[in-house]
């Protein structure tokens, strides 16, 4: 074999060179007989024995990415055939490991060898643990592309487990309200970094409230069962707290449920020492040791008593009569027409005007037996029709319109009852009301002196209230650009973060600093002679403080029926509910997020759909950073979690269909994403906007949804 003549350049090469040598790396280990990998855009090769080191083509030379994991030397290394996602896999004596590329660039991950697989087909995931404690979700189905759902660290878990724990039971531990497995590591004492995932099974959760999908994970230090809706621990044994077992730390697992008991068989192998042992768990005897205690009776958006004649509530229901004095003529006419009964009966049936309302009228559509009919018709001039329930969700781009030609970012959106019109509050300290299919000149609202942080449309659709940052709340009527009632500084102690109509217009909610406050008003758009007169009021009739002092930062509560109940989330991480029929706070959920939640969407469905009734229970939360998660009221437990849209830095909207079966939200990377209430990731990613997406929110008649972005644009998207 001829020797090469001048062919190498280790600098990058010369021009005109035959061959050039890209780059030289040195390795600890040699690599001879170890298959290489190589494409168009990157290479992949072993380093220093158990390292895989990727080289990208495009780049400099010194741009070179070392993936760590193997413990044995790499043998193989393979490119996968798709160029979008990249996918390597590297393997050893030990293990076979799986790298997106495009993950690794971002988050610098290092992979760990996999330990143990597990397929659940209740709900169509896969889950993979590793020797790190790492948890890895993907979504078997196929719509899906077969994407990760969610990446979870079984230490942290184990952490926020301990928390919520040790918040709910205070002084149900000794030693400072914590089991000795949870409590903070003395001085000099090392603390344990991961929990290994030596084996995953699926584990019978019908001792669940709501039944859901939930798996055992068996570690070195103990047992755990995960659910794989909300990706929270239900509950979690500890070998070293049952000092009747002779294995403290494991090194295999095995687990099987008993026929017909509801038990589990686990096997378990010690770490350090010869032995093997076969242990019974009761999984719902662990549970009930580790739940929290129910707070108070059972709540519902749905009232099932009426309201208490001694409810502040009961002012939106009894109105007050006002007469006018009787002029001269009138007075004369009385003078001479004799005084009788008008009625010549002894009892005369009552009305019920005066008395409480029944239980019946608090409830919104819940009839499934109309086969979608309706024989009633709208009062309003449009036609009735019913919302397509079985429709997709809507995901096709139909029309763009830019708000503001100052490009001024877009912070809220909400339709109005009838699905006719849009109101928008954007940064410019304007609120704008246009139709709902984007067409003609919106109506500019203007007035406040701050940003309009959230807008909100009465129940019978004339009124659209606005509430800024300057600390002022303002209503409008859709056919006059001048307010009807303003609120100054002088009514609120801080400024306003949340504000709507509430109790089918009677009053108006809105938060200010810790407080919610609930304001009876009255709206009155007659002519006087006195210009600038405002003859419209409004008067506070009680405010509530939240659980200590915190400062509010949503508020959610149903308009479209009678509900006694308002949510609120707290600047202290916290979720708190008020029953206003009896004034107090009826329940607090802690820790709800790992930062403030910054809105609260309830499931009010529509006034064209039909939902069953225990639907309308469901509330979702959303924080910067921490995805957005499913309640239920009447458990007050997260009951799914929905994580795959970037949102890390900015608050973006989140909004419910009003069939109750998709969630939309708002994301950084210029896309919306529609989630499915039954499933944990994303069944579509729409694009076409320009910015962030700031706001979403739904048609409630028709399969339609509004996208607002941070440069002043509304998207509008249809169903295919």
């Amino acid at each position: 074999m001829e020797e090469p003549q001048e062919v190498f350049s280790r600098n990058g090469g010369r021009a005109g060179d035959i061959v050039v040598e890209k780059f030289l790396v040195d390795s600890m280990k040699p690599a001879p007989h170890v298959q290489l990998a190589c494409s168009g855009q990157s290479c992949a090769f072993p380093l220093d024995g158990n390292k895989l080191c990727i080289w990208d083509t495009k780049d400099p030379p010194q741009q070179l990415m070392i993936l760590k994991g193997h413990r044995q030397p790499i043998t193989a290394v393979t490119f996968g055939s798709r160029e979008s996602p990249l996918l390597v896999c590297s393997a050893s004596l030990d293990c076979v490991m799986m790298w997106g590329l495009d993950e690794c660039r971002q988050e610098e991950l290092q992979a760990t060898p996999l330990l143990s697989l597990l397929v659940d087909p209740r709900s169509q995931q896969l889950v993979a643990g590793g020797t790190d404690g790492q948890l890895w979700i993907f979504s078997l189905v196929e719509a899906h592309h077969y994407r990760c759902v969610t990446h979870v660290d079984l230490r942290k878990k184990r952490e926020s487990f301990s928390t919520r724990r040790a918040e709910s039971k205070p002084g149900a531990w000794p030693e400072g309200g914590q089991p000795p497995s949870m409590k903070a590591p003395e001085a000099g004492e090392e603390t344990e970094v991961a929990l290994p995932v030596l084996s995953l099974a699926a584990c019978d959760c019908g001792f669940l409230s709501e039944p859901a999908s939930c798996l055992w994970i068996g570690s070195s230090a103990g047992l755990f069962i995960f659910n794989l809706a909300s990706f929270e621990l239900e509950a979690v044994l500890h070998y070293k707290d049952f000092r009747s077992l002779s294995i403290q730390v494991a090194g295999s697992w095995a687990v099987a449920s008993r026929t017909g008991g509801g038990k589990a068989l686990c096997l378990l192998t010690s770490m350090f020492r010869k032995e093997t042992t076969l242990v019974e768990v009761d999984p719902a005897a662990l549970l009930r040791s580790q739940q929290c205690p129910r707070r108070g009776p059972g709540l519902s958006v749905l009232p099932s008593s009426c309201v208490l004649p001694t409810s502040l509530l009961y002012l939106g229901l009894v109105k007050e009569k006002r007469t006018k004095p009787p002029t001269q003529k009138q007075s004369a006419a009385r003078s001479v027409v004799k005084d009788h009964p008008l009625v010549f009966h002894s009892k005369i049936r009552s009305s019920g005007y005066t008395a409480a309302p029944c239980a019946t009228m608090f409830s919104p559509k819940t009839n499934f037996k109309n086969d979608g009919k309706r024989v009633s018709k709208c009062k309003n001039n449009y036609r009735w029709k019913e919302y397509p329930l079985e429709s997709p969700p809507p995901s096709k781009l139909s029309k763009q319109l830019a708000m503001a030609h100052d490009q001024a970012a877009l912070l809220c959106v909400q339709y109005s009852g009838d699905g006719q019109q849009l109101a928008c509050g954007l940064a410019n300290h304007l609120s704008l009301v246009c139709n709902a299919d984007l067409t003609g000149m919106p109506a500019v609202l203007s007035g406040h002196d701050g940003a309009v942080s959230s807008v909100c449309w009465s129940h019978d659709g004339c009124w659209v209230l606005s509430a800024s940052q300057d600390g002022t709340l303002r209503v409008w009527s859709v056919r006059s650009p001048q307010p009807v009632l303003c609120l100054g500084k002088d009514m609120f102690p801080k400024p306003v973060q949340s504000a709507q109509f509430y109790y089918i217009d009677a009053f108006i909610l809105s938060s200010s600093g810790p407080e919610v406050q609930l304001l009876r008003h009255h709206i009155d758009t007659s002519k006087d002679l006195t210009k600038y007169r405002q003859k419209s009021w409004c008067t506070p009739v009680c405010r509530l403080l939240t659980t200590d002092a915190a400062e509010i930062t949503s508020l959610s509560a149903v308009n479209d029926f009678y509900s006694y109940l308002v949510l609120a989330a707290g600047r202290n991480r916290t979720l708190e509910v008020f029953d206003l029929n009896v004034g107090c706070s009826a329940a607090v959920i802690t820790g709800a997020h790992s930062r403030p939640v910054h809105q609260i969407c309830q499931n009010k469905g529509s006034s064209f759909a039909t939902q069953q009734s225990q639907a309308y229970n469901l509330f979702v939360t959303t924080a910067t950073g921490d995805g957005v998660k499913l309640w239920d009221l009447r458990t007050l437990r997260c009951e799914r979690r929905f994580e795959g849209h970037p949102s890390r830095c900015y608050p973006c909207g989140i909004a419910f269909s009003p069939c109750g079966r998709f969630v939309a939200c708002g994301a950084e990377d210029r896309h919306a994403y529609v989630y499915e209430t039954s499933s944990s990731t994303f069944s579509h990613r729409l694009a076409g906007h320009t910015n962030t997406v700031t706001a979403v929110a739904f048609s409630p008649v028709a399969a339609q949804l509004v996208t607002a972005t941070l440069d002043g644009k509304l998207q509008l998207f249809q169903a295919e």
